[in-house]
């Protein structure tokens, strides 16, 4: 049985616990959690139970969650009256002074935001360098993809603390909880049964297969590049990865 804690906790409050994707068609189930329609009907034809309670469920009592709904569409709407255009400090903030991450002229920062109290968690990635407005653009072109990790758009630092202005260009992003691929397989004690990682290697192939179709080289696809969202070693379905770090792409 999947862990039911590590469902309720990613993003809850906007999030589809089985997608971990933003809501588009909020609905209330049975076990009194919200889904996105398409994912828990999809699911209960499969299982026909609850993914978190495992109690039964029944696709013609899902009912929609019009509270979820507003708070989603206040959310974008605030996105898109920001232009998806962000202020250090004033919009949102770092966590923390030290990074997550770093390296390759990447840095990573836990972030929380000001605007909003019930936004999705989020990271600050800072991209210095010559081609750091280039990969931002593949950064932003290709948000929307379920496996291909979400960007909510750039922030702006604030000059008065920052004398590191050029050359650089800071995201704001959605943030993956279990970090990338490559460091939590190796923190396993051992390996994911092979179903479950056909689940992550075809999640990953589904975004590749999007990047195809825009006509993207990824450029630089690795398991370090690969953001874990929620794992199960045992059951294949409880799995999201989503892909990042476009640096090389072209």
């Amino acid at each position: 049985m999947a862990n039911s804690s590590s469902l309720r906790t990613i993003n809850e409050l906007l999030s589809c616990p089985i997608t971990c994707v933003i809501f588009h068609d909020p609905v209330l189930a049975d076990d009194g959690r919200t889904y996105e329609r398409e994912a828990i009907e999809k699911w209960i034809v499969q299982s026909g139970t609850s993914p978190i309670t495992r109690q039964p469920l029944n696709i013609q009592t899902i009912r929609p969650n019009h509270v979820v709904k507003a708070l989603v569409d206040e959310f974008e709407t605030t996105m898109k009256k920001k232009n998806y255009q962000f202020k250090l400090d004033v919009d949102v903030r770092k966590a923390s002074r030290q990074p997550l991450f770093s390296a390759y002229g990447k840095y990573v920062y836990k972030a929380e935001w000001l605007i909003k109290n019930n936004g999705p968690q989020i990271i600050l990635m800072k991209i210095n360098g010559a081609r750091a407005e280039e990969e931002a653009k593949f950064y932003v072109e290709l948000t929307q993809h379920r496996h291909i990790v979400r960007t909510f758009g750039f922030v702006e630092d604030n000059p008065q603390k920052s004398a590191d202005t050029n050359n650089s260009i800071m995201l704001l992003q959605e943030y993956a909880p279990e970090g990338n691929l490559f460091e939590f397989l190796q923190d396993q004690d051992s390996l994911p049964k092979e179903t479950v990682l056909c689940e992550i290697f075809a999640q990953i192939a589904d975004a590749m297969a999007f990047l195809a179709q825009k006509d993207i080289v990824h450029g630089d696809l690795a398991c370090r590049n690969v953001l874990v969202f929620r794992f199960d070693k045992n059951d294949p379905r409880f799995n999201i990865v989503k892909l990042t770090d476009f640096g090389l792409s072209r």
